[in-house]
């Protein structure tokens, strides 16, 4: 008969029969199809989209405690099953490599040898859930047959929810995952007599991990009663298995059906050699003594002694570990953490609090009654709370009922909005710098098993959050440098209309070297500079700030656009500086419609004239400054009527990975041309905003010539 629990989590009232019926319906059509297409696993998600988490509701051929880490997957996770729920399109992985390809962080969690299939729950138009498939090793594809017998079964599935949702009685998942297969006792046939005949020694777990049978010799190699071992499981019952490792063997061994090994060293030192047979209703298990692993399949496990942390603890940090790796920001790192850590851990709220100048702060908060983290947000360090305990200590706090933490912090009875609290302390080598909180809305026991994996869950979170804290204390030092080396305010010069545009580069710690100005002649006009020093550096910078000083000065005597290019070019090679710079120097003269260019290697600019044609200047390029002291450049004189609009970028604007230049370039000058009625300060806006982003830094300057008053 198969596993009834949690069939008491199916909604009960009045009408709980109809849903209760459409439940095992459900359960009746993964039973059907996962053995149809020669799976071995099989399991059934339902949408939860107030929570943004898919749920697991019932297991075929996995025990409780394979389903259980996996029971709850946050939609914001790349991995196959969301992907399928996501895209509305089934999903088929032939391997572990081919997961590994597709979705790197999934199969850094999951990394057993399984092909997998995932397929949407899909009835007009709308997704209920999903059917996820597993088959051991790897498949070589699925044929037609198998095909159409899914697509048939995921077209029932989907229909049994969508016409239980219509009646209005809809199937919710259940708390825990009914486990359908059917886990027949293991041993009483085995051949003990025999095995007792061996030298090794032979135990066998059902798929709970619980040791079912065991010879004598077996007992013995593993240093307990036989009596005492029967019943039990190995990494429970013998303190020198609590490695992780060694439960994970099993569990690998489960999901592959592959044979896996692991050496352990029992306390007096002495190593032994296991070798796991995975069958369907178990794990048959070889034990011998070793001083090395012998064979090709057997592999040494030696890690040191650490905290008990199950499977579903490793299936979380894994996770978190990959998640965490692509963000940056404080913000980011929080973002993450709410998006694909909350849902799976069962808490209705999270939130994230650091100590910054003696106050308390929200940096982060989801699922919480809002008066809760807005009290808490700004409350002084030195009144008493358990957020102040906890970082104060360094210590995690569980509250399985709010009302101790009432009695004891009498004056914040907030805590009352939630029925059950963990704070989990954030803590590097300086010390600890904020906590967790997770929120229950019923009481919670925390047994030893979770509370340990939240501490390790909040360890990892803390580096992840102290890295992020030094990335943008960084940046903003940063961005500090470069704001104060660009001009604030753009001088106001009659005949000219003027905006500039800076967009930094994607990566917050690089300081660019972009450059621009404007230099007001008075009568004589304006001058418009802009430039790009070579490299994304403080370096890079601090050059910028000095060759953009030295050109405003050199400008300013009334020396012409050459002339100011060649002497910048001898103050870059008097600086002995390893760094280039290209630049762009054009003297504008509106009341005489005329402009001086003259170029430093930098970008062709781009004229627009009042007809509205746009046009690509060809400039004698010239070399970049910095080179050589023999380097020579040139100017050109142009006549501009009124209305004439001069376009001046770094290389930031233009520049794409497999696109030539020119057609960049060429794009930009037709961006110009339908941009007739616009004002500067849109068509710099959209400009900026068309542009793909790129690692480099882009700087923008607009120059329009107006009509004389």
């Amino acid at each position: 008969m198969p596993d009834i629990r949690g069939v008491e989590d199916v909604p009960r009232n009045e009408d709980g029969a109809v849903a209760r019926e459409a439940a095992a319906h459900l359960d009746q059509l993964l039973e059907r199809v996962t053995p149809q297409v020669g799976a071995h696993v099989g399991l059934t998600y339902l949408l939860v989209p107030e929570r943004q988490v898919l749920q697991m509701t019932a297991a075929v051929g996995a025990p409780m405690r394979l389903a259980r880490p996996w029971a709850r997957l946050a939609m914001a996770a790349p991995a196959p099953v969301q992907q399928a729920v996501r895209t509305r399109q089934p999903v088929f992985l032939a391997d572990q490599q081919e997961l590994a390809r597709r979705f790197p962080r999934a199969s850094l969690a999951f990394p057993y040898a399984v092909a997998h299939y995932a397929a949407p729950l899909m009835a007009d138009g709308v997704c209920w859930g999903a059917l996820n498939l597993l088959w051991p090793g790897s498949h070589p594809g699925l044929s037609a047959g198998d095909r159409a017998r899914l697509a048939e079964s995921v077209r029932q599935m989907a229909e049994v929810l969508r016409d239980a949702a219509a009646s209005g009685r809809p199937v919710h998942p259940r708390d825990e995952p009914r486990i359908l297969a059917s886990v027949p006792p293991r041993g009483a046939d085995l051949p003990a007599l025999d095995a007792e005949r061996f030298t090794e020694g032979f135990f066998a777990l059902d798929l709970n991990g619980r040791i079912v049978f065991l010879t004598e010799r077996a007992a013995a190699l593993l240093g307990r009663e036989h009596a005492e071992l029967l019943g039990s499981e190995p990494w429970d019952a013998l303190p020198w298995l609590h490695d992780p490792a060694y439960e994970n063997a099993f569990v690998a061994a489960l999901f592959s059906r592959r044979p896996t090994a692991f050496t352990a060293r029992r306390p007096d030192g002495g190593p032994l050699s296991f070798l796991l047979y995975p069958e369907a209703t178990g794990v048959s298990v070889r034990v011998r003594p070793a001083d090395a692993p012998a064979g090709g399949q057997e592999e040494a496990v030696e890690l040191p002694p650490s905290a008990p942390v199950r499977a579903g603890a490793l299936f979380h940090l894994l996770h978190l570990a990959a998640a965490l790796t692509e963000a940056t920001g404080v913000s980011e790192v929080t973002e993450s953490i709410m998006d694909q850590m909350q849902p799976v851990l069962d808490a209705e709220g999270l939130a994230v609090l650091v100590s910054e100048e003696g106050r308390m702060r929200v940096v982060g908060a989801r699922g919480f009654p809002a008066e809760i983290p807005a009290y808490f947000d700004g409350l002084p360090m030195a009144t008493p709370s358990e957020g102040t305990r906890t970082m104060e200590t360094g210590v995690p706090g569980f509250h399985s009922d709010s009302a101790e933490l009432m009695r004891s912090f009498p004056r914040h009875q907030v805590y009352g909005h939630m029925r059950a609290f963990a704070y989990l302390p954030l803590t590097v080598s300086g010390g600890t710098f904020g906590c967790v909180v997770l929120g229950y809305t019923e009481p919670r026991p925390f047994p030893p098993d979770e509370r340990a994996e939240l501490t390790s869950l909040a360890g990892m979170i803390a580096q992840a959050l102290d890295r992020a804290r030094l990335y943008d204390t960084t940046a903003q030092v940063a961005r500090g440098l470069q704001d104060g080396l660009l001009p604030r305010h753009l001088p106001r010069v009659p005949g000219l209309q003027v905006v500039a545009r800076y967009r930094p580069a994607t990566h917050a710690l690089e300081v660019g070297g972009d450059f621009y100005d404007l230099i007001d002649f008075g009568d004589r006009g304006a001058a418009a500079v802009i430039g790009d020093v070579q490299g994304h550096s403080v370096q890079a910078a601090a050059l910028m700030g000095q060759i953009r000083t030295a050109v405003h000065s050199y400008a300013t005597t009334g020396t012409r656009p050459e002339e100011v290019l060649s002497r910048t070019n001898q103050l870059l090679l008097d600086l002995n500086t390893d760094l280039f710079c290209s630049c762009l120097y054009a003297h504008i003269d509106a009341s005489g419609h005329r402009v001086v260019l003259a170029s430093a290697g930098h970008p062709p600019p781009v004229l627009r004239h009042p007809d509205g044609h746009a046009e690509v200047l060809d400039l004698p390029p010239g070399l970049l400054l910095g080179v050589t002291g023999d380097a020579q450049f040139e100017s050109v004189e142009l006549q501009v009527r009124p209305g004439t609009l001069l376009a001046l970028y770094t290389d930031g604007l233009v520049e794409r990975p497999g696109i030539d230049l020119g057609l960049s370039i060429d794009q930009l000058a037709g961006r110009l041309e339908q941009a007739q009625e616009e004002s500067l300060d849109l068509l710099a806006d959209g400009i900026i905003e068309g542009a793909r982003e790129t690692a480099d830094d882009t700087a923008l300057l607009l120059v329009r010539c107006l009509p004389r008053p």
